[in-house]
């Protein structure tokens, strides 16, 4: 048996085939938006996603911003565990005439959102940096509502009561600013 010699193979030079080309990149699935509205150069940019997302600019002041919310929830949350009399006589300028025991489960609430206000500065997700600001803004709106009710109930307005309201009032805008 004598075999038949095979054609010389031709190669196709597809780029200058602009048919072939676009059937190629349908097949392979590149070159059309995809649900979000991205359109990807390649297969392997489809599979990562796109890295432009992640060179968005944070606005000025976002870390400093959250750096100062960390130290302040920590700073908060030790006292209120450690000192919570001193500290419930300093806003309501009376004594604390129950338990401490509210007192000091606020101060383990407050380091609670201390904890993601210190994870929230070291990283690089925006979503997790969106979630750190809504959290912060969720307390001092919540902080607002509580100390405003309480102090219509005690029946007195306290200098420091009322600069603690202004404070919050002055933190969830900067939140919803930076947010």
């Amino acid at each position: 048996m004598t075999s038949k010699p095979h054609p010389p193979l031709m190669k196709k030079h597809s780029q200058t085939d602009l048919i072939s080309r676009l059937k190629s990149r349908k097949i392979l699935g590149v070159g059309g938006e995809d649900d979000d509205g991205e359109v990807h150069r390649s297969k392997i940019s489809q599979m990562l996603g796109n890295e432009i997302k992640f060179t968005v600019r944070e606005p000025t002041g976002l870390r400093v911003w959250i750096l100062i919310s960390a130290v302040a929830f920590t700073v908060m949350a030790l006292m209120a565990l450690v000192f919570p009399n001193q500290l419930y006589e300093l806003v309501f300028e009376e004594e604390l005439s129950t338990t401490n025991i509210s007192v000091r489960l606020y101060g383990g609430a407050l380091l609670s959102l201390a904890l993601i206000m210190w994870n929230g500065l070291y990283t690089a997700e925006k979503i997790v940096i969106q979630w750190t600001l809504l959290s912060e803004a969720c307390y001092f709106a919540v902080q607002f509502l509580v100390t405003s009710f309480t102090l219509m109930e005690i029946g007195i307005l306290p200098n420091a009561a009322m600069l603690l309201l202004l404070s919050r009032v002055l933190f969830l805008i900067g939140n919803v600013k930076h947010g």
